[in-house]
């Protein structure tokens, strides 16, 4: 008699957070800063140097939160590779 395969399930990433966090090599999640889409011709041009640094996301919380979300995120440090 064979012995039946156990189906192992795929866990599906959310996709918005995909595209606002990433692993550096490190390890930590990173992320960029907000506001930087318009209404910019106000801002000083030390402000709007600032908007393209990434930013270590500190919170153990919000790294748990972030981990929960993208299940993949150490595998593949940015997206996944498609197919």
């Amino acid at each position: 008699m064979a012995k039946q395969k156990v189906k192992k399930y795929k866990l599906k990433t959310y996709k918005a957070a995909a595209k606002r966090f990433r692993a550096t090599g490190s390890g930590e999640i990173v992320r960029t800063k907000g506001g930087k889409s318009h209404l910019r011709r106000r801002k000083s041009k030390r402000v709007k140097r600032q908007f393209d640094k990434m930013l270590v996301v500190e919170s153990k919380g919000e790294q748990k939160r972030i981990k929960r979300l993208l299940p993949y995120m150490r595998q593949y440090k940015a997206n996944p590779p498609a197919g």
